[in-house]
């Protein structure tokens, strides 16, 4: 596991990490699975993720406060207050998102990630590059939505 040498108290900066990455570099099934290169190359896409989700937010956030819902119109008003209703309820669900990023980093830290939660296999390169909060194998994935479905159903 790639060893962390300095991390940030407040969790808004990534740890200094002693895995230095190739800028090329592109996990690959031909190496050992969740090697340093690996862990710190999924850490470094979290990172810069959950960064992304915090400078839209404070944008949302600025524009919030400098631009009050002040239509004259009640129509364009209505139009300005569905429109931010929208944006609220994408940073809402982007601010779950933070929580999975930071549990995805967790699981990093404590050498667990990259393992399904359920089965303990090795989840797919590509699943982790398509989706890098993936806790589950596609197979158990899907085994657990249908038991979801089976349970809503009754």
């Amino acid at each position: 596991m790639a060893s962390v040498l300095n991390s940030d108290r407040d969790g808004q900066n990534p740890p200094k990490s002693a895995v230095i990455l190739p800028p090329d570099y592109r996990p690959s099934a031909d190496e050992e699975f969740m090697n340093p290169l690996q862990l710190e190359y999924f850490r470094q896409r979290l990172w810069d993720w959950k960064k992304q989700i915090l400078a839209e937010a404070e944008g949302t956030l600025a524009v919030l406060q400098n631009e009050p819902l002040r239509e004259p119109d009640l129509n364009d008003r209505a139009s300005s207050e569905t429109d931010w209703s929208i944006e609220l309820r994408t940073r809402d669900r982007q601010r779950k998102l933070i929580s999975k990023i930071d549990a995805a980093l967790r699981r990093i830290d404590e050498g667990e990630y990259g393992y399904c939660e359920v089965t303990g296999e090795p989840i797919s390169l590509g699943r982790l590059e398509a989706r890098p909060i993936a806790t589950m194998t596609v197979e158990a994935q899907e085994r657990h939505e249908r038991q979801e479905k089976v349970s809503r159903d009754d």
